[in-house]
């Protein structure tokens, strides 16, 4: 599955109405490590079905990084039936992600 470009305004079609878990990728253009981890999050959404795997710019949607804390990038945060069940700052390896999603 590719990744979902998340907005405010279809924040809660894709996100809080899925079906499947959502990992959200809070980055920015500028953000060094957002470049290291954001292969990695589309690689994740290229293995699994099981997922949908969503970004969030923070500079083009700052509400949405207001309404989750968002203080530093990159912080992925992993959403269930519309709640938050797992959030993690910072870079981290393939494997460290695929521990949020299990």
């Amino acid at each position: 599955m590719s990744v979902m470009h998340i907005t405010k305004a279809n924040f809660d079609e894709l996100v809080k109405s899925s079906s499947k878990p959502v990992l959200l990728d809070f980055w920015a253009p500028w953000c060094g490590p957002c470049r290291m981890v954001g292969p990695i999050v589309e690689e994740i959404a290229g293995e699994r079905e099981d997922i949908a795997v969503g970004k969030i710019n923070v500079d083009e949607e700052v509400e949405l990084a207001m309404e989750f804390g968002v203080a530093s990038i990159p912080t992925l945060v992993v959403m269930d039936h519309g709640e938050v069940v797992d959030k993690a700052i910072g870079y981290m390896p393939k494997k460290e992600i695929e521990k949020l999603l299990d």
